[in-house]
């Protein structure tokens, strides 16, 4: 899951920093999401109601938002000489590295403390 929320890091930065106002760009990225996440969609839950009723909310949503993300970072980058999704200049991707970095810093150490209260305080040896 943690990965998932690396690559949507990743993405924001880029689109930060390559923001294109194109209407047509992200109406065409939409159109594809919602194809794509509702095939997805229906695919997993094996039905409209399924996929509807369902508790977990954020797989329905997972489901559209990374066929959005794949279909408008290409034409993003467009241009710019990417390497699959890395830049050519090093320090973009050193801090969109970062932000991934910090984050998985976080996310550790949240879990520590939760642990560490659900323990009654006590660490692993």
């Amino acid at each position: 899951m943690k990965v998932l929320w690396c690559c949507l890091l990743w993405y924001l930065y880029f689109v930060y920093k390559y923001f294109e106002p194109d209407v047509e760009l992200w109406l065409r990225s939409l159109g594809i999401a919602l194809l794509i996440g509702f095939v997805l969609n229906i695919n997993a839950f094996c039905s409209i109601k399924g996929m509807v009723n369902t508790p977990n909310k954020w797989q329905t949503f997972r489901f559209f938002i990374i066929p959005f993300c794949v279909s408008s970072f290409p034409v993003l980058v467009n241009d710019n000489h990417f390497f699959l999704f890395f830049s050519p200049i090093l320090k973009e991707n050193m801090v969109a590295l970062v932000l991934c970095l910090a984050f998985l810093s976080l996310a550790w150490v949240s879990h520590l403390a939760v642990y560490r209260k659900k323990s009654g305080g006590k660490v692993l040896s």
